[in-house]
């Protein structure tokens, strides 16, 4: 039996395989995931855990979430899209969604960086400040 490191290490080892030309494939990621079910081994559990968590941060890495309190207009999503593109490179997949609790502006997520410039986070960061 391995220990978390070790598993940690092999499923690294297997996302960087399931990588083509600095993008992530999914087909080999599957055909990966079933080479280590069929394995059998042991710690094939702590491994596929691991290599999912790594799936995820690249999924997260390279999803961009724009919540806008009104529905955007075509030229402002194309905008957003260019500059987002120009900042996180061309593999960003881009969603727009409305949320209507954001009062007003526009909140963007990337993986783990969160833009917020809307109504609601300036009103909570001054509730905060009293």
């Amino acid at each position: 039996m391995i220990n978390n490191k070790q598993a940690k290490r092999e499923a690294k080892k297997l996302f960087r395989q399931c990588r083509m030309n600095s993008a992530f494939d999914e087909n080999r990621a599957r055909q990966v995931v079933q080479q280590v079910i069929a394995t059998g081994r042991r710690n094939s559990r702590a491994i596929l855990a691991h290599f999912l968590r790594f799936v995820r941060l690249d999924y997260d890495q390279h999803t961009a979430q724009v919540e806008s309190a009104t529905p955007l207009s075509a030229e402002l999503q194309a905008a957003t899209r260019a500059s987002l593109t120009r900042l996180y490179g061309r593999a960003l997949d881009t969603s727009f969604s409305d949320c209507p609790s954001l009062i007003s502006g526009m909140r963007i997520r990337v993986g783990s960086d969160v833009y917020d410039g809307s109504v609601q986070a300036g009103l909570a960061a001054l509730e905060r400040s009293f």
